[in-house]
């Protein structure tokens, strides 16, 4: 243990310095111009302490002084990993359907609109997992084709009179369109090349979308947009239909709750099919994937094309929601985001990217009194994760390695 001290101390001590560096200006420096020490030494001396205490418990369990403890811990959590392997995995799906479509009744409003926030990311986080995830392209502008849906629905909505089931088709169509159009010229790039391309796009299409006023009204954006509306029918006097607009969040949730299902079942498909396998084999080696005969070049537009789709899907949900659409909905900022999601996650695994999903949305709303070190802890996690467990929460399990990943 000594010698693994030795080993860590030196990190532990200059890491902690670094941190002291970092917090001082958020918590020391104060709009007035004053200065002062006393938040930032008690913030930080939690912190050290946390730490401190993590680092003697790995310690002991690499010098193997915690085994009296560690192993009963192992031993239960493998038990817990049996049992529930055991169960059907409908059962576990049925009961987390049952759970989701109850949670509206014991929620309340602040809770049911948090959950229709994790609804929406769950759609745009598949939707990039299937660029990022299956085909192994980044892409740094996807939040682009989630602005393409909500203004698609918004223009026809206010321009032509369309109701929302009318305008959801042409909102995942032309988002799909605009994938194509991204995805086209970025064919033959990779790595840093192909996200510094895709970022360029995504922000050319922000710009299109703030600075042609007689279209998209600009940075003022489009009001009055309809709500989704759904049809009862009557029997009085013969045969007729009314139109019952929804109003009430609880019935929202249900609406983006079918959404998320629904793309849900759509990358599953998509993930166990020949389409699926063979975006896996360009994320894997594209040249080996051409040269066995993969067409690289449709699948990819493909691939694009796909993921835009089910991101102009929830663009078009948003834009109903909010009632009103503008630029600053989609910056690159929210690109980023969702793109950490999938990453946090693990990427190709649909189970990853919910949880990615209700671990950078839901839990900074859990913990809001922290709001002040949000993104620090944010960069924290993301840091701790690329170290620990650079495949995600949940990985992927198939998930190939190549030869000089091996060798490294």
């Amino acid at each position: 243990m000594i010698q693994e001290f030795k080993k860590v101390w030196k990190p532990y001590v200059m890491g902690m310095l670094w941190l002291l560096g970092l917090l001082w200006p958020m918590l020391g420096i104060h709009p007035d111009g004053t200065l002062s020490f006393q938040q930032t030494f008690t913030v930080w001396g939690y912190i050290a302490a946390g730490s401190l205490v993590c680092t003697i418990a790995y310690l002991l369990h690499a010098g193997g002084i915690a085994s009296f403890i560690t192993t009963p811990v192992t031993r239960a959590a493998q038990g817990i990993k049996k049992s529930t392997t055991a169960m059907p995995t409908w059962v576990w799906l049925a009961a987390l359907l049952i759970f989701a479509l109850a949670y509206p009744q014991f929620a309340g409003r602040y809770g049911t609109d948090v959950a229709i926030s994790v609804l929406f990311y769950i759609c745009l986080g598949l939707g990039l997992n299937i660029v990022v995830g299956l085909a192994g392209m980044l892409d740094l502008g996807y939040i682009a084709f989630y602005g393409v849906g909500a203004y698609t629905y918004a223009l026809l909505n206010t321009t032509y009179g369309l109701a929302f089931w009318a305008c959801l088709p042409f909102a995942g169509v032309f988002a799909a369109i605009a994938g194509c159009i991204v995805g086209y010229p970025t064919l033959r790039m990779r790595g840093d090349y192909l996200a510094i391309v895709t970022l360029g796009f995504g922000e050319i299409i922000r710009l299109i979308l703030n600075n042609w006023m007689e279209l998209t009204n600009g940075p003022n954006g489009i009001l009055g947009l309809d709500r989704i509306v759904w049809f009862r029918f009557l029997f009085e006097d013969g045969v007729s239909f009314e139109n019952i607009w929804v109003k009430k969040l609880q019935f929202f949730y249900y609406f983006a709750l079918g959404l998320a299902v629904l793309v849900i079942i759509v990358v599953q498909r998509l993930n166990f099919s020949r389409v699926g396998r063979a975006w896996e084999s360009i994320r894997e080696d594209e040249t080996a994937a051409e040269l066995m005969g993969v067409n690289t070049f449709v699948y990819k537009l493909l691939a694009y094309g796909m993921g835009a789709f089910l991101a102009g899907l929830a663009g078009a949900f948003f834009a109903a929601r909010m009632k009103f659409v503008s630029p600053e909905s989609f910056t690159f900022l929210e690109s980023a985001m969702v793109l950490c999601m999938v990453v946090l996650g693990g990427m190709g695994s649909i189970p990853g990217v919910i949880l990615g999903v209700i671990a950078l949305i839901a839990l900074p709303e859990a913990f809001r009194q922290f709001e002040a070190y949000r993104m620090l802890i944010f960069g924290l996690t993301m840091i701790l994760m690329m170290l620990f467990r650079p495949a995600g929460l949940i990985p992927a399990k198939r998930m190939g390695q190549r030869s000089e990943e091996k060798e490294g």
